[in-house]
């Protein structure tokens, strides 16, 4: 798939930092001119990006820049406009769902009475034939998994009974039942402790090091910045930056933890202009004066 060149300056990462570049390989995403329309409200325009085998990405943003909204268009859980293509295969074709391991951020509800056993066994049914009875080696792989996840002495316990650290860790095994080659997670670290997060962490470290292409959302990097290759960040459903993971005075750790907003500089910038212009309101009021500037951030949404 040829992508379409992006206004967003796109830098290739480097390990000075001890951050491993991404592998070459297959394409996991294909992502260009991505579109989401929410009711009367376009929660994310003009996205294009791409995923690679190996690679983790940071999806980054402040409470409603669009994190989770793309990541569920990439998912084709929402109605969306633009082009997606998964593994190389368009969204309307594509099939493999199990290639792709799904990490919600809070459980559902209908599963806190099921054990850890049978949550993590849910994850076989994208590879099961229908009425298909469990094998051994799928219950193998599944006692292998939650040993993974270090809930071993656990598998009898139902959800509730865990911290919320351990239902993470639960739900991730539930993911890696599938046997992905994309990982996506949807703000793992939301309520956990830092040890928890740790944790959390070391897991997906050693993922990464298997190869698994990864997809996570954050708000802040937390423990999980040093496993990232690269980070995406949104504003107001924006894509305005797709490179190196940011520092932490970097403008764009900024726009990513909310700090700062392009939209609400130029919104504010666009006040100044109609204050300094007040005595051309005739101009202003019809949109064709010096009240309204050619921004590719603001004015009327698709």
């Amino acid at each position: 798939m040829q992508l379409t060149n992006s206004p967003v300056t796109r830098t290739p990462p480097t390990s000075s930092n001890g951050r491993r570049s991404p592998l070459p390989g297959e394409t996991v995403v294909a992502v260009q001119d991505l579109e989401v329309v929410l009711g009367s409200t376009t929660a994310l325009t003009g996205a294009t990006t791409t995923i690679h085998q190996g690679e983790a990405v940071a999806l980054m943003g402040a409470n409603g820049s669009g994190k989770s909204t793309m990541l569920r268009a990439i998912l084709n859980l929402v109605p969306h406009r633009g082009r997606v293509e998964l593994f190389g295969t368009p969204h309307h074709k594509f099939r493999d769902w199990h290639r792709i391991g799904f990490v919600p951020q809070h459980s559902d509800p209908a599963l806190q009475r099921a054990t850890v056993r049978e949550v993590v066994s849910t994850g076989r049914l994208a590879r099961r034939r229908a009425f298909a009875m469990v094998s051994r080696s799928e219950r193998r792989l599944v006692g292998e998994l939650i040993d993974l996840v270090g809930l071993t002495g656990r598998e009898r316990w139902e959800m509730s009974e865990l911290s919320g650290g351990q239902q993470q860790r639960a739900r991730i095994a539930r993911a890696l039942a599938t046997e992905p080659d994309f990982l996506v997670l949807d703000e793992p670290l939301v309520g956990l402790d830092l040890s928890s997060q740790r944790r959390l962490a070391h897991l997906l470290r050693r993922l990464k090091g298997e190869g698994l292409a990864m997809l996570v959302v954050l708000h802040e990097l937390g423990p999980l910045g040093p496993l990232m290759d690269r980070a995406i960040v949104l504003d107001h459903g924006h894509l305005v930056h797709d490179g190196e993971v940011p520092n932490r005075d970097d403008r764009a750790a900024q726009l990513a933890t909310g700090e700062v907003s392009i939209h609400a500089e130029c919104k504010e910038h666009i006040h100044s202009h109609d204050h300094h212009h007040e005595h051309d309101t005739e101009e202003v009021e019809t949109g064709t004066g010096p009240g309204l500037v050619d921004n590719p951030w603001i004015g009327e949404r698709r």
